[in-house]
């Protein structure tokens, strides 16, 4: 497919294109400045780790971290695994308690099956319909033996951003480590660790214009969080995550962070603004429209919509060659049951078929949101119509 013929990109949530800015620093670390990061016998070696720690005080700056605190995983998935797993390993036999909502990452539900399997038992908790956490039934469900609270910041699907700060204060309170899985949240909204009470935290580049494969977890160092690493080996990353790390990719992920840190403010009014603009414009055409999740706490580039009598399938379908959006989460997208996210918020199973996940980013032009209202309202319509007629013969 040429690039004139590309449709427009509504799926930033999914991943983003890598920031032309990022792929510059990047470039030579693949072929001049190849070193290894751990080879300290050399000046390949000096120069490559010189450029990780750099990137380390830059993913540390974004998140108002110590760079110390800053463990490079291979993406979020990794880091949620580890903080999780981890803490379940370090506590087991002494701790036998985790709470997390039901709307959290397929990767945090299936991490804390895993802490089921050592004896944890979980308490899962239930969303409002807007999709956001109730802090007080964290307060509530804390027990003495409760050993960590996980808490997406920002939903992968709903775009709903939840109240971490109050959240991280009631853990603080109560003496149980706060993880949070922030990676649709990096760069999108304010993140200080100190302010959240955080104690792990979960990072991804290609969630915010760098390179995919890269990621990190934040481990808070006073008051220290102890958890038991999943790889062994050379001991790499102070012991935490043991592996020869991805020079080049790290400088990207560096980077990244030093862009939306620098950038956010400014490119989150843009992209609200094309945000509302492509609702307003699907309000305006399509009758019978609705929006999952809150609207006031949510990221700028976020819509989640349903189409009453729409199967989402068969809209993505039909938008294929001119606008590239999802049902949900890229990690289930290819599921045929409803969202198990929306399913949460009290949408029949139809209704949960009929949404579909809007994504405006930083590449997203102004006139691309004209040609997606167009899209999707003619595919609307056009659904519509034929299920009628169907419905009729």
């Amino acid at each position: 497919m040429s690039q004139k013929t590309r449709p427009v990109y509504l799926d930033y949530q999914a991943t983003t294109p890598v920031d032309p800015r990022v792929m510059d620093v990047m470039t030579p670390f693949f072929t001049e400045a190849f070193g290894n990061p751990h080879s300290t016998s050399h000046s390949y070696g000096w120069e490559a780790r010189d450029a990780v720690e750099e990137a380390r005080q830059q993913v540390a700056k974004m998140i108002n971290a110590d760079p110390r605190e800053v463990v490079f995983t291979s993406g979020a998935t990794e880091s949620n695994n580890m903080a999780i797993k981890g803490v379940a390993r370090f506590f087991e036999g002494r701790k036998s308690h985790m709470i997390a909502p039901v709307t959290e990452h397929k990767c945090v539900l299936e991490s804390l099956k895993y802490a089921q399997k050592l004896g944890y038992e979980i308490t899962w908790l239930s969303v409002a319909s807007n999709g956001l956490i109730d802090p007080d039934d964290i307060r509530n469900a804390i027990r003495d033996d409760t050993a960590l609270v996980s808490v997406m910041h920002v939903n992968n699907e709903i775009g709903v951003v939840q109240p971490v700060n109050q959240i991280g204060a009631i853990c603080r309170e109560k003496g149980v480590y706060f993880h949070t899985d922030a990676a649709q949240a990096a760069g999108k909204t304010a993140i200080d660790v100190q302010d959240m009470n955080v104690d792990l935290m979960s990072l991804s580049a290609h969630k915010m214009y760098g390179p995919m494969g890269i990621g990190a977890l934040y481990v808070r160092r006073k008051p220290r969080v102890r958890l038991e690493p999943l790889m062994d080996g050379g001991g790499q990353e102070r012991t935490m995550r043991s592996g020869t790390l991805p020079a080049p990719l790290v400088v990207g992920f560096g980077m990244a962070a030093k862009l939306v840190t620098e950038e956010r403010d400014t490119e989150t009014t843009r992209v609200r603004d094309l945000r509302d603009r492509l609702l307003k414009g699907l309000q305006q055409r399509v009758p019978d429209l609705y929006v999952n999740g809150d609207m006031e706490h949510r990221i700028a580039g976020n819509l989640n919509i349903g189409f009453k009598g729409i199967d989402s399938e068969t809209l993505m379908d039909a938008l294929k060659e001119r606008v590239a959006i999802s049902s949900g989460s890229a990690c289930t997208s290819a599921a045929v049951e409803p969202s198990y996210v929306l399913r949460a918020l009290g949408l029949s199973d139809e209704d949960a078929h009929a949404s579909v996940r809007l994504c405006v980013g930083r590449m997203t032009a102004p006139e691309e949101i004209e040609v997606v209202i167009d899209a999707i309202s003619d595919a609307v319509r056009t659904l519509r119509a034929d299920g009628a007629r169907a419905s009729v013969a």
